[in-house]
């Protein structure tokens, strides 16, 4: 089983990176990331390459966090191979509650996805990230 950290945070702007700046100076690697989030506060799942030293930093840093257990798999990249994993836990009663992705041991990049409410501020961030050089991911890359 790997270790999840699960951060919790005010909902406003900065608080996810004041989160990744008390990790990165750290020298923590963030192998996935999952955020939830209501009107008033969120909650930030890490999976860290450190997970005592992570809580530390946190910790250090002011932040709320919590540790839990979490299941991972590698499924190969063929249709239907998820199905085929979710079915048999569903199949012996075992309820997923939430899922995301992480980086897997063969892979040198992550995809990560970013909402950002205002349909404006969004549009400007992908011209920022165009512009700085970022590749940004579109519906046909996932083709």
């Amino acid at each position: 089983m790997l270790q999840q950290i699960s951060v919790f945070v005010e909902n406003k702007s900065g608080r996810l990176c004041a989160i990744v700046e008390v990790l990165n100076k750290a020298r923590i690697n963030i192998r996935a990331m999952n955020i939830a989030d209501t009107a008033d506060y969120g909650i930030v799942r890490l999976i860290v390459n450190d997970t005592g030293n992570a809580l530390k930093a946190l910790s250090a840093g002011n932040f709320t966090a919590k540790v839990f257990d979490v299941i991972a798999f590698t499924i190969p990249d063929k249709f239907g191979a998820l199905y085929e994993v979710i079915k048999l836990l569903g199949d012996n009663g075992i309820n997923i509650e939430y899922s995301y992705s992480l980086i897997g041991k063969n892979q040198s990049e992550a995809g990560i996805a970013v909402y950002i409410k205002d349909a404006q501020k969004a549009a400007e961030a992908g011209k920022i990230l165009k512009k700085a050089g970022v590749n940004l991911i579109t519906p046909e890359d996932l083709i």
